[in-house]
């Protein structure tokens, strides 16, 4: 017995011709999408536009490529799209009437971002008590990787809304490393060696000078806080190394950095 490809299928009413046409124009509409992102990503890449622009772009024309696709696709099933079109127009409305602030304000708020860029992709922020890497901005999201390589993905509006530090922005950043002293030190043989350390450090730059400060006059111990500077990508090798040099030269010198301590006073 022959089957009529043409013949309707009982309870769906669509023939299996009708199934294999709207499956052909789906994905052919896909591999022309994903053709046309690509071509269009490579041309935004040649521009000025950052990384994180031309991502946010792609992203949110390739959704409106999809929906237009599944819109062609839809009359081989038989679909009326012009009534399909229209009920969609009053669900949206009725969505963006009560249910769709948050979303407009995110993608509003992730437009802003991608425009004014506060940060970008590969910097690392602090925001809403996250610290991380900043790997990509989504339509209603940002995301994050954080220094144990967790990944986290913050609402627009609420990066948008807030205050942010960028630890990478700038070329150059100043490496605090706070030691304490003894009293009855000599501080000015401590400040020396303090500040020979950080002259004779490869990668403390030269201008600014690296200085020393005396910051507090503690319970226990006079503080010193040293600041060399260090392009941004050796800071954390800076400080480790410093903290490190530091110490061993006090401890060859005769230099006591002490620990907290209380003296007791009997009498009787």
């Amino acid at each position: 017995m022959a089957i009529n490809l043409e013949t309707p299928l009982p309870y769906i009413g669509v023939s299996i011709m009708q199934i294999l046409e709207f499956a052909i124009v789906l994905i052919v509409g896909i591999i022309v999408v994903k053709i046309a992102m690509s071509i269009f990503r490579k041309s935004l890449k040649k521009t000025s536009l950052p990384v994180i622009l031309v991502e946010f772009l792609v992203r949110l024309l390739t959704v409106l490529l999809y929906i237009v696709v599944l819109l062609i696709a839809l009359p081989e099933l038989g679909y009326d799209v012009s009534a399909i079109v229209l009920g969609l127009s009053a669900i949206i409305g009725l969505i963006l009437g009560f249910g769709m602030q948050d979303t407009i304000t995110n993608l509003a708020s992730g437009f802003w971002i991608a425009l004014t860029r506060p940060f970008d992709k590969g910097d690392v922020v602090s925001t809403q008590g996250y610290t991380g890497k900043v790997v990509g901005i989504g339509i209603m999201a940002t995301q994050f990787l954080t220094p144990d390589n967790t990944y986290i993905s913050i609402p627009n509006k609420l990066i948008w809304g807030s205050p942010m530090v960028n630890y990478t922005k700038m070329d150059l950043r100043r490496v605090d490393v706070n030691v304490g002293v003894a009293y009855g030190t000599d501080i000015d043989k401590a400040v020396k060696i303090a500040m020979d350390i950080m002259k004779s450090h490869k990668l403390v730059v030269k201008e600014p000078e690296p200085a020393v400060a005396i910051t507090e006059l503690a319970d226990s111990s006079i503080n010193l806080q040293l600041r060399p500077w260090s392009k941004t990508e050796d800071y954390w090798t800076v400080k480790g190394e410093i903290t490190k040099a530091i110490y061993d030269a006090y401890r060859k010198e005769g230099i006591e950095i002490p620990f907290p301590q209380l003296d007791v006073h009997m009498r009787n």
